[in-house]
């Protein structure tokens, strides 16, 4: 029985920085201390949107190669700790720049997704490519969608045609759309019929913008079951993959769903 139980959860960890300006090294500094604290029965870590640079348009000064300090980090930290690592960073790749969400498993396998809407009001089109397809992950028996920040205002992308059980969602939402921020992932989730981790940062960058965090995981329902104060740390959530599928058997919205194919 324990056994089964440990197989239908997946306990997640959400870290909410207050992230240092176009500073990888104090970054990375600062994420190592935190992740250290993490229990060992944690099974995923996230951080959040561009976790080692803030929210800039300085791509070619921040950007790093998939072979770069911070993805072999990160697969340090996951092979160590044994858990899988995600978020997103600026990478470079034949000559473009893309915001790039990088998961990375325990035993070092490696997926990525990079941002498909890029938030044109800060020129982030200007600065970076955009993605040109949605990314599946596949993890202890979930089904995972990640998804970087503005993305979350565009339903009809993430539309749950895939099955998945978990949306990530990670961003740098500033604290004067606090109130979208937490109103769009719970819509997403009561939607999709999915659980969504939400994960953003807190503190203020250097173009003067206040984030207030509020990090949280959702339940299928819309219903916040964790939820970060404005604090810089980690937040500890497990999820049940047996109460979402009770759910969907008892109350299934998707099969109803129209059947269109993106453009």
């Amino acid at each position: 029985m324990k056994k089964m139980e440990k197989k239908n959860k997946l306990i997640i960890a959400i870290i909410q920085p207050d992230i240092v300006w176009e500073d990888a090294d104090s970054n990375r500094f600062i994420l190592t201390n935190l992740i250290a604290e993490i229990p060992k029965e944690v099974d995923l870590v996230i951080m959040p949107e561009v976790f080692v640079s803030g929210f800039t348009m300085n791509a070619a000064k921040v950007a790093e190669k998939m072979i770069g300090s911070t993805v072999t980090w990160m697969k340090e930290i996951a092979a160590e700790r044994k858990f899988a690592l995600c978020g997103s960073l600026i990478i470079k790749e034949k000559g473009l720049y893309y915001n790039r969400f990088v998961w990375v498993s325990p035993n070092g396998d490696t997926f990525t997704y990079d941002k498909r809407h890029l938030f044109t009001i800060e020129k982030e089109t200007k600065n970076y490519t955009n993605g040109k397809s949605l990314t599946l992950i596949e993890y202890k028996g979930w089904k995972i969608l990640p998804q970087i920040c503005y993305d979350v205002r565009f339903p009809e992308w993430n539309r749950n045609t895939q099955g998945y059980d978990l949306m990530i969602d990670v961003a740098n939402w500033p604290a004067v759309r606090r109130k979208v921020w937490i109103i769009l992932n719970k819509a997403r989730a009561i939607e999709n019929q999915c659980y969504v981790a939400a994960v953003n940062r807190i503190g203020k960058d250097d173009n003067s913008i206040d984030y207030s965090g509020d990090s949280m995981i959702i339940d299928f329902k819309g219903k916040p079951i964790l939820k970060a104060k404005n604090e810089e740390g980690f937040f500890i959530k497990s999820i049940n993959k047996e109460k979402l599928n009770a759910f969907r058997r008892k109350f299934n919205t998707l099969i109803d769903a129209d059947d269109f194919k993106l453009l």
